[in-house]
C-alpha cells in the first residue's frame, strides 16, 4: 500500500530532523566520540581540572597566574596562536610556573566551515607558534567552540595532539556574575563526583574576539572554586590523564 503523501512528507521530515540531530550530537556535544576520541576527564572523582580558552590576554591572565600561584595551583591554557605571538612572554611564564599549554588554533575560527586544508594549517600554524615561543610542544587540543569534523580530528592527531572537551561548564562567555559562573561549576563537579569521575572545568582568560577582553567574572568565579573546595580537592592539569 502506498503511504498517503502528507504522512510520506512528516516521516521524511522526521528522518531528516533525526540525522540533523545526530549530526550536531556528534560535531558540537562535549561527550561525543562519534568521530574519534575526546579527553574528556580522569577517573578520580576528587580530581579537578582547571582550563581557559582563548589566552593569552594581558593583564587579566597575568593575575590569573598570580592567584594560581598562591594556591599553588597548576592550570591548563588552550592558548590561541596569534595571541601567543603578540604577547610571547605570558605564555613563556605559564610554562615556566608549571602549567600546561594546549593548542586552541592559530585564529579561532569555526572550524565546522573549516575546510579540510584551511583546518590543517590552523592547527599546524598554532602548533608551530606555541612550540617555537615556549619552547615545548603542546600535547593537547581543544577546538573552538567544541566543533569536531572527522578532518579536525585527523588533523590534530597528524600533530601528535589529543583533542580536549570538558564536563563542566561556567559559561562565562555569557554570565557575568562570578557567583553564577561558579555555581554552575560546583553543580558540575557535584554531579561529577556522584558518577565517580573528574572535572574539566572550561574558562576563558581571553576572548576570540579581541585581546583586552574583560574575564573578571572569571577571575572571581575561580577564586570562588579554589576557595571552596578545601583539602579534599586535588587539582591537576589536563596532561595528567593522557
Amino acid at each position: 500500500m502506498t503511504p498517503h503523501p502528507r504522512l510520506w512528507d512528516v516521516a521524511i521530515g522526521a528522518s531528516a530532523a533525526a540525522i540533523v540531530g545526530c549530526g550536531v550530537y556528534a560535531t558540537m556535544w562535549p561527550a561525543s566520540q562519534w568521530f574519534g576520541k575526546s579527553l574528556i576527564a580522569g577517573n578520580n572523582a576528587d580530581e579537578i581540572a582547571l582550563t581557559f580558552d582563548d589566552g593569552p590576554n594581558g593583564d587579566t591572565t597575568a593575575r590569573l597566574l598570580d592567584k594560581l600561584a598562591r594556591y599553588n595551583v597548576k592550570a591548563t591554557f588552550f592558548l590561541v596562536g596569534k595571541y601567543v605571538l603578540a604577547q610571547p612572554e605570558l605564555a613563556r611564564r605559564m610554562v615556566a610556573e608549571g602549567h600546561t599549554v594546549g593548542n586552541h588554533t592559530m585564529t579561532h575560527p569555526r572550524l565546522l566551515a573549516l575546510g579540510p586544508v584551511a583546518t590543517k594549517l590552523e592547527i599546524s600554524d598554532a602548533q608551530s607558534a606555541i612550540a617555537d615561543t615556549v619552547g615545548v610542544a603542546p600535547r593537547l587540543f581543544r577546538p573552538p567552540f567544541g566543533g569536531r569534523w572527522p578532518y579536525t580530528m585527523a588533523a590534530a592527531h597528524a600533530q601528535g595532539l589529543m583533542p580536549v572537551m570538558w564536563n563542566a561548564m561556567g559559561m562565562d562567555w555569557r554570565l557575568t556574575d562570578p557567583g553564577r559562573i561558579a555555581a554552575r561549576l560546583l553543580t558540575d563537579i557535584h554531579h561529577n563526583r556522584a558518577k565517580g569521575t573528574a572535572s574539566n572545568l572550561l574558562l576563558h582568560d581571553g576572548s576570540h574576539k579581541g585581546l583586552g577582553w574583560d574575564r573578571n567574572p572569571s577571575l572571581g568565579a575561580v577564586a570562588r572554586i579554589l576557595q571552596s573546595q578545601g583539602a579534599r580537592a586535588k587539582f591537576v592539569t589536563v596532561e595528567s590523564w593522557l
